[in-house]
């Protein structure tokens, strides 16, 4: 971000504390417990959202050079992302075009060819079908050249690649203007030092909505980060479908106004980008937490933990390993929360999530899923 904004933002979190107050928004609001449990509306959301939207599926870390594949999976889609020997990167279905079986087993790795282990049929790593056994003679009136791998549209951006799986992908419209931003953060310098994928029993917005307030940090958190911050003291921006959060360290109220032009907002706060749908940065003072959400069911999430830390100090392996671990297990707090909160939802004890005024950036995030469900789509919620 640029330095005005930057400095806005630490002198209005000065000044909430200042006034003793919080981030307000102008009312209560509630969210429909079945929107959590329901199977329908889970369909609705991968069918309109997940597979409809652009996603970050990788960081370029993980795929660095020509060669290198990783296997994704994407709204029920089995992903295949490669870089060919021209250096592009491709999405492709892991799935042969004869009969369908997974062509790559492998969680990741370096080939440039891909042999189907059912009847040999063989594919650049560019998708086109290479060579069948005995193709002239079996598949008649078929050519090679229409049977290569399905391809998603892919687009490496941000240090990051996205896809998207049956909408358009144009990245411009999509981040809009938090594009500046994320250029800013120069994540293209970044690589993967350490990831975990976990499974939880909870709903992908409730682990989602676990990282956009604050007002939980001094209790769930009491024992780790908790002291390290402001009691409920977090902002939220929107931007389109969109947020930008400011979680305020107690460190940024130990700042002099002497020293204002040395002031950098990450080391006395965290900044956390929450993409939606389902993608969170969360900027540390000298690496960024990718945190991706992967819905499986109503009820039950995979997640992508990474720790991104600068190319140039990725040798310093005990230090990102302690920071790794020091977010894993933060995080591993709210979630297990957040499996508590899905197991009350679906005995039905309450009808609606309650979300106080300082607690609108979780209203903010499901008025967002609600207007992509809706024929109209988005276009309210990105004009605010």
């Amino acid at each position: 971000m640029d330095r005005d904004t930057e400095l806005q933002l630490i002198d209005e979190l000065l000044a909430i504390k200042a006034e003793k107050t919080f981030f307000l928004d102008e009312t209560v609001a509630r969210s429909p417990v079945e929107h959590y449990t329901s199977q329908d509306r889970f369909d609705q959301e991968r069918a309109q959202i997940f597979r409809k939207l652009p996603m970050m599926v990788a960081h370029a870390s993980e795929i660095a050079n020509p060669g290198d594949f990783i296997r994704r999976d994407l709204a029920g889609l089995p992903l295949l992302i490669t870089r060919d020997k021209a250096g592009n990167v491709n999405a492709l279905l892991n799935a042969c075009r004869h009969r369908g079986t997974r062509l790559v087993d492998d969680e990741a790795g370096c080939k440039h060819r891909f042999t189907c282990p059912y009847h040999a049929w063989t594919y650049a790593n560019s998708g086109e079908l290479l060579a069948a056994p005995h193709f002239d003679q079996g598949f008649t009136g078929l050519k090679k050249s229409d049977l290569g791998l399905t391809r998603l549209a892919c687009q490496e951006r941000f240090g990051f690649i996205w896809v998207s799986a049956e909408g358009g992908l144009d990245l411009d419209d999509f981040i809009g203007p938090l594009a500046e931003e994320l250029d800013a953060l120069h994540m293209d310098d970044l690589i993967v030092t350490h990831q975990d994928l976990p499974e939880h029993a909870a709903n992908w917005k409730i682990l989602v909505e676990g990282g956009i307030e604050a007002y939980h940090f001094k209790v769930a958190h009491r024992t780790t980060i908790g002291p390290h911050f402001e009691d409920n003291l977090s902002s939220y921006r929107m931007f389109g479908a969109h947020m930008r959060s400011i979680l305020m360290r107690t460190s940024m109220a130990k700042l002099a106004p002497e020293t204002r032009e040395t002031w950098r907002l990450r080391d006395h706060a965290q900044v956390l980008y929450t993409l939606f749908p389902g993608a969170s940065l969360l900027v540390q003072s000298d690496h960024i937490s990718w945190i991706q959400s992967e819905p499986i069911g109503p009820g039950r999430t995979r997640l992508r933990l990474s720790t991104l830390a600068p190319k140039a100090e990725a040798e310093n392996a005990e230090h990102w390993q302690r920071n790794h671990q020091i977010t894993r297990t933060t995080l591993d707090e709210d979630f297990v929360i957040g499996e508590s909160m899905q197991s009350t939802l679906e005995s039905g004890a309450n009808t609606h999530m309650l979300f106080g005024r300082f607690e609108g950036a979780l209203d903010a995030f499901n008025r967002t899923v609600d207007a992509h469900l809706t024929p109209t789509g988005p276009q309210a919620v990105a004009a605010e």
